[in-house]
């Protein structure tokens, strides 16, 4: 599977009565693939798949894939704390068009989650679902992390395609890249602040929240960095930064919905206990989108 490329997380659109909205689902997905993105994500952590009951999942599936053309990657979050729960959701997700599975890092019994416990954990994922795996790793949130260790072991299974890392650490995205060395396994960035950085490493492409607001910015840096423009790919990375930051670190998911609106998608509420970005927060996501209209 070829993973070069850039794919936003989408986030999921919620109606005023607070229900999954399909409609705008389909609306966001085909105006992203009108940039030239390798693929979307659905149901990762932007898209708030935690707080969604799996009939929504479902449903969130059903409704990007009609958008997302075939010659385009559909790529679905479906990590669970079980593996045997982690298998059910991703066989659904295969069974609704996905042509991979993102499968994030259990993590409730942190102690427990060993390197054993992760290559056991994602081999039987891989060796029962027929849609191709990608391990997500996000220590920020989850507490847990890959050991290079376990990136050698898993890279070599046939149905493991590669990691998204959210990592802005460049010794452990380094780490993971020499481990996987030798096997057909992507290593993805999904931090769009050091995007650059991590292309520089040898990433092959990138999940970034910040492809969902200024998807076009965010493939002109790819594109200009293989084709070794370094100077405007790090001008473009300079560009980048601060919206990148608004919409991940900064105000999470609520400012991604914040953003998704300022730039004419349907960003709609989060769901709680997760709350609206405060006015203060929509004022600098705002002041971040003014220089980069061309790129939305």
């Amino acid at each position: 599977m070829n993973l070069s490329g850039v794919f936003p997380p989408i986030a999921t659109p919620f109606d005023a009565d607070g229900e999954v909205d399909t409609a705008a689902i389909r609306s966001n997905v085909a105006r992203w693939m009108r940039a030239d993105l390798r693929g979307i994500v659905a149901l990762g952590t932007n898209g708030e798949a935690p707080l969604l009951a799996e009939s929504e999942s479902d449903a969130v599936i059903a409704a990007a894939r009609d958008a997302v053309p075939r010659d385009r990657l559909f790529l679905v979050g479906t990590g669970r704390e079980s593996t045997r729960a982690t298998i059910d959701a991703s066989r659904r997700a295969a069974a609704l068009g996905a042509d991979a599975v993102l499968v994030r890092t259990p993590s409730f019994f942190k102690p427990r989650m060993t390197p054993e416990a992760f290559v056991a954990h994602y081999a039987a994922v891989a060796d029962a679902v027929r849609a191709p795996v990608i391990l997500y790793n996000y220590p920020a949130v989850t507490g847990v992390t890959f050991t290079p260790d376990a990136i050698a072991r898993l890279a070599g299974h046939a149905n493991i395609a590669g990691i998204k890392e959210t990592s802005t650490d460049a010794s452990e995205i380094a780490a993971y890249l020499d481990a996987a060395s030798g096997h057909d396994f992507a290593v993805l960035a999904g931090s769009a602040p050091s995007f650059y950085a991590a292309l520089c490493l040898g990433v092959r492409g990138g999940i970034l929240a910040a492809a969902c607001i200024v998807p076009r910015l965010c493939v002109q840096l790819f594109d200009a960095f293989n084709a070794g423009d370094h100077a405007t790919a790090r001008d473009l990375q300079r560009r980048l930064i601060p919206i990148a930051s608004a919409v991940t670190t900064g105000f999470g998911v609520p400012g991604l919905k914040a953003a998704l609106q300022l730039a004419g998608y349907v960003g709609g509420p989060p769901r709680p206990p997760l709350h609206a970005a405060p006015v203060e927060a929509v004022r600098t996501i705002e002041g971040a989108l003014s220089s980069l209209r061309e790129f939305l």
